[in-house]
């Protein structure tokens, strides 16, 4: 699926990250509050892993596609968060995102996420699909409200607990989709 390198929303301008946007990576999803609430983010942060996982998406040896949620069209922050989509199977893809600590409870990732979703349906993307810790129930209400529907329960991995971490499979199949806007 073509997917575009920008995306943008009321408050957001959702765009590819670039080398400058190092250090807030590693300031706020190398905070252990937002990476334990993660799969693939490790706690402590490795010094390199920011310029690393920036080069592995510029160069393409990594499937997933992430956006910066840029705050600067409104006036806010230059770096909010990021999310992401990584194919996960025949016409599907799987979604994550964190937002950094002086951010939460703004709305920011809901915002994200209801200016993904419409994009990756335009893509001809079928399914969307997103897990949750279950012990992050704000998480869970954003994917939620977006449209997703929660269904089982699975084990997920977390590298910065380092453990298996109960978590819900969200699912939102494009027939189902709430309309933009």
């Amino acid at each position: 699926a073509f997917l575009p390198a920008t995306i943008p929303s009321p408050r957001l301008m959702l765009r590819a990250p670039r080398r400058s946007d190092a250090g807030l990576i590693r300031l706020y999803a190398g905070d252990p509050r937002v990476a334990r609430m993660t799969e693939s983010i490790p706690s402590p942060y490795p010094p390199g892993a920011a310029e690393d996982f920036i080069d592995g998406l510029a160069s393409g040896r990594r499937s997933d596609h992430v956006w910066i949620m840029d705050g600067t069209p409104c006036g806010a922050a230059e770096l909010i968060g990021a999310i992401s989509a990584q194919p996960a199977g025949e016409a599907a893809f799987r979604l994550g995102y964190w937002v950094g600590p002086p951010f939460w409870n703004t709305g920011y990732a809901s915002e994200a996420l209801a200016s993904l979703i419409p994009v990756l349906f335009e893509a001809g993307v079928e399914r969307l699909e997103a897990r949750v810790f279950v012990d992050n129930p704000a998480s869970a209400h954003i994917v939620a409200r977006a449209g997703f529907v929660a269904g089982r329960r699975v084990e997920v991995y977390s590298v910065a607990r380092g453990e298996m971490v109960p978590a819900r499979a969200f699912t939102l199949e494009r027939a189902d989709a709430p309309a933009p806007g």
